[in-house]
């Protein structure tokens, strides 16, 4: 596929080879767990040879599960190849195993994801393998915390609470310089928002039950590798045995056709939900990475293609009680965990618990909103129905 297709082209035509899609639109689901060869001599050969994109094993994948991955490499321009994970979570899992060994030492945003710092708490931390976190907006300052240990850095951009926007070619120079590896969890932007590939990131992560599924039914995730820089992966992900079902890369298949048309929708909802809320006397802050004031905005305009449907924004005063009957009461937002289906959502967040070395302080509660692809005036006289409810009991 051309790299100079626009993307729209690419998310519809990517991915459907003849050979597996055998004359229907989308590739059909090759459910397999055994395969059969003709002989014992064909057996042996097909195991002592390279079984990419090849049928072997269920394990390694039938033309369903590579449908996806090509289509998630097509999305980003200098990438090698795409594995698929049961999870987001398994997908940083296995790329962190796989550049990482006891003794060394992981640089890692103090804004990521949750379940990402619980895994370098833990396991990693188990395995002899030290964090240090980093404030977000670090820059090309992140040079004087790499020691003789260090072997990669992981960005988030935005961060998924508080949605700071990461310098990528400054942190990309100073690892390209020391040699390390870096990893980003590009769930936020896709690489539809954001190329991360051809930035010069080594590894870009999705969680694909967000965005790309983009129907809130799929739980999936993926790793986009640099070239030269899959094999290394791949070797990790056969080893721990990962690997996602061909229904769940149907279902990712299946959202990622329509992912131009709904991260358009998404950002320009999102957007003008953010300014409405900026414009009220009881939010303090709006955390939206296209609005001038959200930390890092500067970044954003410079190297983001547009903004997707996630954002927070801060109450000013009130507690935890008047935040949830704010929640509570809302009509077109579901309160739940996760994102990037094609319902909105509401959840009650607070940052402060999840910072080690950058300090959390605000005006008072934070929720953070999923705008999903209904009306944003709808959206809009809900959320303003409960500011009215938390204006009662905020006093």
């Amino acid at each position: 596929m051309s790299e100079e297709e626009k993307d729209a082209t690419r998310l519809v035509e990517a991915g459907r080879r003849k050979e597996w899609t055998q004359g229907i639109v989308n590739p059909p689901v090759w459910r397999a767990s055994t395969i059969l060869y003709d002989s014992v001599a064909e057996l042996r050969a097909r195991g002592a040879a390279d079984t990419h994109h090849k049928l072997f094993y269920g394990r390694r994948g039938t033309p369903t599960q590579w449908s996806l991955a090509d289509a998630l490499t097509a999305m980003e321009p200098g990438a090698e190849a795409t594995l698929l994970y049961p999870s987001g979570v398994a997908a940083v899992a296995s790329a962190l195993l796989a550049v990482l060994s006891p003794g060394d030492e992981l640089l890692l945003a103090d804004s990521v994801y949750d379940p990402t710092r619980n895994l370098a708490n833990g396991l990693l931390k188990r395995m002899g393998i030290a964090t240090t976190f980093y404030d977000p907006m670090i820059g090309e300052g992140i040079a004087s915390l790499v020691t003789e240990r260090t072997r990669a850095i992981f960005l988030e951009s935005p961060g998924s609470l508080t949605f700071e926007v990461q310098d990528l070619p400054a942190i990309v120079g100073v690892a390209k310089d020391k040699g390390l590896v870096t990893l980003l969890d590009n769930t936020w932007a896709t690489p539809l928002l954001l190329p991360a590939i051809g930035m010069g990131i080594d590894y870009s992560i999705l969680a694909c039950t967000k965005y790309i599924g983009g129907h809130s039914d799929v739980m999936l995730g993926s790793v986009t590798a640099a070239r030269g820089k899959y094999q290394q992966l791949r070797a990790t992900t056969y080893q721990l045995g990962q690997c996602a079902s061909p229904d769940d890369a149907f279902l990712g298949s299946r959202g990622l056709r329509t992912l131009a048309v709904r991260m358009k929708q998404h950002g320009e909802a999102a957007l003008q939900v953010a300014e409405w809320l900026k414009s009220r006397p009881d939010v303090a802050r709006v955390l939206h990475p296209a609005l001038p004031d959200c930390p890092g905005h500067e970044i954003f305009h410079r190297d983001f293609k547009g903004a997707a449907g996630l954002f927070s924004f801060v109450l000013k005063g009130g507690n935890d009680a008047a935040r949830a009957a704010l929640i509570d009461g809302l009509e077109h937002f579901g309160i739940g965990y996760s994102w990037g289906g094609y319902e909105s959502l509401a959840i009650p967040v607070d940052p402060s618990s999840y910072r080690s070395v950058t300090r959390w302080e605000a005006e008072g509660p934070v929720v953070r909103l999923q705008i999903g692809l209904e009306d944003p005036d709808d959206l809009i006289a809900d959320l303003e129905a409960g500011l009215a409810r938390f204006r009662a009991l905020a006093g």
